[in-house]
């Protein structure tokens, strides 16, 4: 007979299943990549739970010589998955940018704002330059 109980081999064959479920890609999900050459990776916050329980009920076996075996076992157990998504990374030409799916506060959106300001800026004195550009020649 095995040396160990059968509440063991229970917990055993949970936790075995629960790790088939996870793998890398629950976390970090698959590359989507767009027809301009933009890729984005969703980021998922992924949660877990477990019980299990047993027991030994009824009147003890007597004509058994395995004292593991002495009495009835009855058991059970449960697993459940929760899968979050929490941002988005993408990644266009040199530019990689973290899209959180909620916002939390004001500054993060303004701090979030910031690289898009400063290409709009870029943009407007380059634009700005070129035209002095033409008019002085």
């Amino acid at each position: 007979m095995s040396d160990k109980h059968e509440v063991e081999n229970l917990m055993r064959s949970t936790m075995e299943n629960l790790r088939d479920m996870i793998d890398v890609n629950t976390v970090i999900g698959d590359t989507v990549e767009t027809s301009d050459g933009t890729c984005i990776i969703p980021i998922s916050k992924v949660s877990f739970g477990f019980a299990s329980a047993g027991s030994e009920f009824g009147e003890p076996n007597i004509d058994s010589k395995a004292s593991e075996d002495q009495y009835p076992f009855g058991g059970g157990s449960g697993a459940g998955v929760s899968v979050k998504p929490v941002a988005f990374l993408i990644i266009r030409e040199d530019t990689v940018r973290l899209l959180p799916v909620n916002y939390d506060t004001t500054v993060d959106r303004i701090v979030d704002s910031v690289p898009q300001v400063l290409d709009i800026v870029k943009s407007f004195f380059k634009d700005k330059n070129s035209h002095n550009n033409n008019v002085a020649e």
